[in-house]
């Protein structure tokens, strides 16, 4: 459960940066308590994302992948971020990403962050 809380965390985190540094990334509320609350929201559903929908992206793409050497992780990674963007627009969360490469450049974005994050944060049950 830790676990859990810990990669929830760190998702939020890695979100709010890429929310900070990317215009087109918008996380909108009346507060800074509702701004916080739609970030660990957003990044449950990005985690769920992750764990159901990457996998099978990801198997079914797995020629382009390797022919790529793994480049196209970005545009499956940019797929997820706008995946979760739509998913939080159908349950009303103030959370958008406006375009395919502002995708990619989030997913990247999100990924460094989340690593560095997930090295600093403690990851045991």
């Amino acid at each position: 459960m830790k676990n859990f809380v810990v990669k929830t965390i760190a998702n939020a985190g890695a979100l709010a940066v890429a929310v900070w540094l990317l215009d087109k990334i918008t996380l909108t509320g009346d507060s800074t308590g509702k701004k916080i609350g739609t970030l660990i929201l957003v990044a449950l559903i990005f985690g769920v994302v992750n764990f159901l929908v990457k996998p099978i992206v990801k198997l079914l793409s797995l020629p382009l992948l390797i022919l790529t050497l793994g480049l196209f992780t970005l545009v499956v990674n940019a797929l997820m971020l706008l995946l979760t963007s739509w998913l939080a627009d159908k349950l009303d969360l103030s959370f958008h990403v406006d375009g395919f490469w502002t995708a990619v450049l989030g997913g990247l974005i999100i990924s460094i962050v989340s690593w560095a994050l997930n090295v600093v944060l403690p990851d045991g049950d």
